[in-house]
């Protein structure tokens, strides 16, 4: 065979994809499982896998060690995490603050491994930002900042809500109007937006990855035609052949607003909450933001749903093991501002100097000649709480402790103590993982889990007026 002839053969890029078990992660899986080798992630360990051609590695998101080990030989990580379930029994923290510091886990972990590129796939924002954002909205554009703040190159897809068989945002839209009769929606469902197929997002996405075209840029998708939200079960109410009444009514308050699509749209508040929310803001495609990387013939939004409901393909799923929790675990993620931009180890230090200055009257610190640090009652030698610092996984604006001892803590081999500054030392995040409380845990969580709370307020506000 003439050499000019012979087959070119290119090694196919290694994709792990975060959130895999989800809506897009499992249609991707699913349609490029031949074009890329698929790492997909998962907190629970696979049991039977049904794409022998796709590795699911187990992970644990809020550990960078954990995060670190899976994305080794990773080319390109796909990021799909949007506001976790609860791992723990008790977790305190808000989705905002959680999904700051998953994301920043995950760009470090992938700093570390040298991946090339992170794709971020959230959400349409308005023209308007700053405070006028919606938490949710906010949240998503934190995500973003914190997954390019480092070394991989970030491509963030901006899409409205994806239409196809399966999708939970699609979903809703079409239990409401299997569920109601009349439909009497709230005036935020006037405001428009651009829905998007899922087909054509998964072809964006693929276009995207190992692009360098649109490293270090955010993209903006959706289908060209602009409709309301109200316009949309109107559509969705013909497809079904349903004959229902749909108007508006000039007042509907948010909370209502999420009972009424939370019921009958048969939905989970994690993804109600951010709708709603959001609702108040136009999300249209920008001109400058719009996807020019590959000419795409567009569903419109009546022919993504009628796609959606003549889908015939059941994807097949994986089996996971049950995960072997602890009894009784908490989690408690804080932020706290950070005006004068104070690294991590300084914020570590001045708690443990605080803490029993604040407590002046009870508890005393010290720091042992091995490093621990141990807080008592005053009365007492007997340590209430002893920390371990880990210097080989510490640095300056991320400082571990494990928790190591203490009268406190039922497992001394178990929970961790950090402080993390976050987009540019903007935040400092201070959190308690999988840490197992001695106390019996009604009582636990009536005091001991109080006071922490009330405490981190106090340091936070202590940060924020401290003396320069």
């Amino acid at each position: 065979m003439d050499q000019a002839n012979q087959p070119t053969y290119v090694s196919k890029p290694t994709v792990a994809i975060a959130g895999a078990g989800g809506y897009v992660g499992r249609w991707f899986i699913h349609q490029f499982k031949d074009k890329y080798n698929i790492i997909a992630l998962s907190r629970k360990k696979i049991k039977e896998n049904p794409y022998l051609q796709v590795t699911w590695k187990q992970v644990e998101l809020y550990s960078i060690s954990s995060t670190t080990e899976v994305l080794k030989g990773v080319d390109v990580a796909i990021y799909l995490v949007h506001s976790m379930n609860a791992s723990t029994r008790l977790n305190q923290g808000s989705f905002e603050d959680t999904d700051l510091l998953l994301a920043d886990n995950f760009s470090r972990a992938a700093h570390i491994n040298k991946v090339k590129q992170i794709i971020y796939l959230g959400g349409l924002l308005p023209k308007e930002t700053g405070e006028k954002l919606s938490r949710h909205l906010k949240s998503r554009l934190e995500v973003e900042q914190t997954l390019g703040a480092r070394s991989a190159k970030l491509t963030a897809i901006r899409a409205s809500i994806i239409v196809g068989p399966g999708g939970s945002s699609f979903d809703m839209i079409k239990n409401l109007v299997k569920n109601l009769p009349v439909l009497m929606c709230p005036k935020w469902t006037e405001s428009l937006t651009q829905p998007i197929s899922l087909r054509d997002t998964l072809d964006i996405i693929d276009t995207c990855v190992g692009n360098e075209e649109v490293y270090g840029r955010a993209i903006e998708i959706g289908n060209p035609e602009v409709i309301s939200y109200r316009k949309m079960l109107e559509v969705t109410a013909k497809e079904l052949g349903k004959k229902r009444l749909v108007f508006s009514v000039p007042v509907f308050s948010v909370g209502l607003s999420k009972l009424w699509v939370g019921f009958f749209g048969e939905s989970p508040p994690q993804l109600v909450s951010p709708l709603v929310e959001s609702l108040k803001h136009t999300l249209t495609v920008s001109e400058e933001l719009k996807f020019r990387e590959k000419q795409i013939d567009y569903l419109t939004y009546k022919e993504s749903v009628r796609e959606a409901l003549d889908s015939k393909i059941e994807l097949p799923k994986p089996s996971f093991y049950p995960v072997d929790k602890v009894k009784n675990t908490v989690r408690s993620i804080q932020r706290m501002s950070n005006p004068q931009g104070d690294s991590a180890t300084w914020v570590a230090q001045r708690y443990n100097i605080w803490l029993p200055s604040f407590f002046k009257f009870w508890i005393k610190g010290k720091t042992m000649s091995s490093g621990e640090i141990v807080f008592c009652l005053l009365w007492s030698k007997k340590p209430m709480l002893q920390l371990t610092l880990i210097p080989d996984r510490s640095e300056e604006n991320r400082q571990l402790f494990y928790i190591s001892g203490g009268w406190l803590v039922k497992r001394f081999d178990h929970g961790w103590l950090e402080f993390r500054g976050v987009l540019d030392s903007k935040y400092v995040i201070t959190a308690i993982h999988e840490f197992v409380p001695r106390l019996p845990w009604l009582i636990y969580v009536n005091t001991q889990a109080r006071i922490h709370l009330w405490v981190m307020n106090r340091f936070k506000k202590y940060l924020e007026n401290r003396p320069t």
